[in-house]
């Protein structure tokens, strides 16, 4: 329970401490980091979105990558560590700038070597 996602090469991800899997060591914290700016017609769109309702497809598109490039920082830097997995992984999502035309995703977690 409380895994979040599959291994690949040997590197695993996972919300929760697993059950089962033994860790040898605790490398420490690692992170990762984007930040996403809007565009003039992805504002646009989305502003019908809210009058007429329905999803906001450019949107959810640049979140999704945000969150990826976010991941793969965080993945790069446990491995930097020599890691072969991070636990307890936890998002945080804030929107910045002056017109809050902007949104930052962050993703942290242990990193663990089993």
């Amino acid at each position: 329970m409380g895994w979040f996602s599959k291994s690949t090469d040997g590197f695993f991800l996972s919300t929760t401490s697993p059950e089962g899997v033994e860790r040898s060591q605790y490398l420490g914290i690692v992170h990762g980091e984007a930040i996403i700016g809007a565009n003039i017609f992805r504002d646009m769109f989305a502003s019908v979105r809210d009058v007429v309702g329905g999803r906001a497809g450019g949107y959810e598109r640049a979140l999704s990558g945000a969150r990826d490039a976010a991941m793969e920082d965080l993945i790069e830097s446990a491995r930097e560590m020599g890691a072969t997995g991070v636990i307890g992984i936890d998002f945080d999502y804030e929107v910045l700038g002056e017109t809050n035309g902007m949104m930052m995703v962050a993703v942290s977690g242990t990193a663990v070597r089993i």
